[in-house]
Parts: C-alpha cells; sequence; structure tokens
C-alpha cells in the first residue's frame, strides 16, 4: 500500500483537494488497489476558501512522515489565510522531508509557492498560478524557480501546476508516478476522463 500525505493548510481550495482524494480513492476501490490517502493539517478544523469547513484525519503532530510515499497539496487564497500555514515552518519541513527523499511530490496552482518557499525548487523547473493578472509568478521566480510557461511542470519527483484547472491532470500524474501508466489510463476511463 502507497500511503499519500494530503497536506491541508487553512484557507486551501476544497476542489484542489478532492481531486486527489477521489483520484486515488478510485484506484484503491476500482484501480491496483494500492493507494491511501490521509488527510493532515495543523488544526482540528480548517476552513477552506469560501467557508467550507474541514476535519482532517490527522494533526501533523500526530504521523510520523516515513510512513508516507508521497505529498499532494492543494492551493487557496491569501484572503482566506492560506499562506500563514503554508508558510510555517512545520510546512516546510514536511516538503523538505519528501524532497531529501525522493518522494513524489505533487501541488496544484499557488502550493508550488510552499515548495518555493521550503528552498526545494532553487534552480529547478516549475510553475504556479500564472494568469496575467496575478503576481504569483513573481514570487516563485523570487525563490530561484526556473519558471516554465506550460500547464504542468514535471521535474524529477516533484509536479507543479499553473491553475485549478490542471487539478485531475496533477492527481492522475501522480497516481501514475506511484503505480503505472496503464493503471492509470484504466482508472481515468472509469471515472470519464477517456
Amino acid at each position: 500500500m502507497r500511503k499519500i500525505l494530503l497536506l491541508l493548510a487553512n484557507g486551501f481550495e476544497a476542489v484542489e483537494a478532492s481531486v486527489f482524494t477521489d483520484v486515488l480513492g478510485w484506484n484503491k476501490w476500482e484501480g491496483d488497489g494500492t493507494t491511501e490517502v490521509v488527510t493532515v493539517g495543523l488544526h482540528q478544523q480548517l476552513q477552506c476558501t469560501w467557508n467550507f469547513n474541514v476535519a482532517p484525519e490527522k494533526l501533523l503532530h500526530e504521523i510520523s512522515l516515513e510512513d508516507f510515499d508521497a505529498l499532494a497539496i492543494p492551493g487557496g487564497f491569501e484572503e482566506a489565510g492560506f499562506y500563514e500555514d503554508a508558510f510555517s515552518e512545520e510546512f516546510q519541513a514536511v516538503v523538505r522531508h519528501f524532497d531529501e527523499h525522493k518522494k513524489p511530490i505533487a501541488t496544484i496552482c499557488v502550493a508550488s509557492l510552499i515548495l518555493g518557499h521550503s528552498g526545494v525548487l532553487h534552480n529547478r523547473k516549475a510553475t504556479t498560478y500564472n494568469h496575467p493578472t496575478s503576481k504569483r509568478i513573481a514570487q516563485l521566480q523570487s525563490y530561484g524557480a526556473d519558471i516554465v510557461n506550460e500547464r504542468i511542470v514535471r521535474t524529477e519527483h516533484i509536479i507543479t501546476s499553473s491553475n485549478p484547472g490542471t487539478a485531475f491532470d496533477v492527481a492522475f500524474s501522480l497516481l501514475e508516478m506511484l503505480t503505472t501508466v496503464e493503471n492509470t489510463k484504466k482508472v481515468k476511463d472509469l471515472m470519464g476522463f477517456n
């Protein structure tokens, strides 16, 4: 069984988290059965962007990072307080652990800024929310990332993406990294993506 740590910052976007629980959950029951997602946060209750409340299964201090095979992080909104948790030393330590052990890290939209803030994207290809009206690309570049203007950028074991519209593709890319191309195609077909 491959365990995926779904790291939830207060102010995260619910839809960006749900693609990981759905794709990897479909795989658990309908694919090769090897993936299990555990939702983890710093608080017993998290308020998503636009006031949707979620209780993570575990608090960060209750888990051992060694027990997990991959890390998934949804993005969120500054206005909802996302960066308070996202840029915390606790989150930074999680990111550095997974990077040091070369375990898959999948981020959606501005969640790549968490990686940038931790230093793991220095001199690595990456992207983040790239709408022309946004300051986020410049912010990611300020962390030393090599910006690539693509929807999804995969560098070694790290996946970054440019907007919420990439969410399912990121989740399927993570599934492919954890299982096989053939298994991922099967799950995509069962979910109606083929």
